[in-house]
């Protein structure tokens, strides 16, 4: 009985061990959760236009008649399955082509790749101002999206309506992370010059803040890894329902046997 006893012990305690070992730490920065106060670095959030952007460019001035001409024409969004909605007219967008450049209305042709939408503002308005006084551009990335997957609560592909947006901005919309997911280990995916580059950012450091994915770019990918949690209670799901599987595969065979023999029982 003592070694019974002893064996059961030692089990538990054994189990204890593993659930301490698999603990995820949730915080966030906890390298600085002893401090007061501080100074945390930055790093440039400034986002570079690239091929197969989408851009929005509005002219105007004092005189609107006279930036009429720098302007593409607004449309209409309705379909044909919604031609009895009302829809509010929009204006179209300039498309990079593979060269990196736009066309543009009186001006011709504007190579943009490369630039940042502030840098093309001053462009055009400088170009502009040639022929009319004191012109307003305004220039937007009307196709940044991001991708966040994994362990949040809302997984999926969020479109963003500004340029300074942080991995934490995309993990707040995304409901943040799930307890199962692990919080030094989180992955972005980016494409850069037509190659894709990942990154692993650590959410326990504050040096994140100063790291040159903090801050995401259009099509960026984030995927939060399930911990070794997540992942054992997915094996143990997998195997339960495996096992359940062939016990009503093996008690379905049975009964299909067991009512043969009772034909075969009664027919004699």
């Amino acid at each position: 009985m003592k070694s019974v006893k002893y064996l059961i012990i030692a089990t538990v305690l054994t189990a204890l061990g593993a659930c301490t070992t698999s603990k995820t730490s949730l915080p966030y920065f906890e390298d600085i959760k002893t401090l007061q106060t501080g100074e945390l670095p930055s790093a440039d959030y400034a986002i570079k236009i690239i091929p197969d952007d989408e851009l929005m460019i509005t002219v105007t001035s004092l005189v609107p008649e006279a930036t009429l001409e720098y302007n593409l024409p607004l449309i209409n969004p309705a379909t044909s399955t919604t031609l009895l909605t009302t829809t509010q007219p929009r204006t179209l967008t300039y498309r990079v082509d593979k060269a990196g450049d736009i066309k543009f209305p009186r001006l011709g042709t504007i190579h943009v790749a490369g630039l940042t939408t502030e840098q093309l503002t001053e462009l055009i308005t400088k170009r502009i101002s040639q022929d009319v006084e004191d012109p307003y551009v305004k220039v937007e990335l009307a196709n940044f999206r991001v991708n966040v997957l994994g362990e949040v609560e809302r997984p999926g592909a969020y479109d963003v309506t500004r340029e300074r947006y942080t991995v934490l901005d995309a993990l707040a919309d995304a409901g943040d992370l799930t307890e199962y997911g692990e919080r030094n280990n989180v992955l972005i995916i980016r494409e850069v010059d037509g190659k894709r580059v990942f990154y692993h950012v650590d959410l326990n450091r504050s040096d994140l803040l100063s790291q040159p994915y903090f801050y995401l770019q259009q099509n960026d990918v984030v995927y939060v890894e399930p911990n070794a949690i997540r992942k054992d209670v997915a094996t143990y799901n997998q195997n339960n329902s495996f096992k359940v599987q062939v016990v009503s595969a093996i008690v379905s065979a049975c009964s299909v046997v067991a009512s043969l023999c009772i034909a075969l029982f009664i027919n004699k």
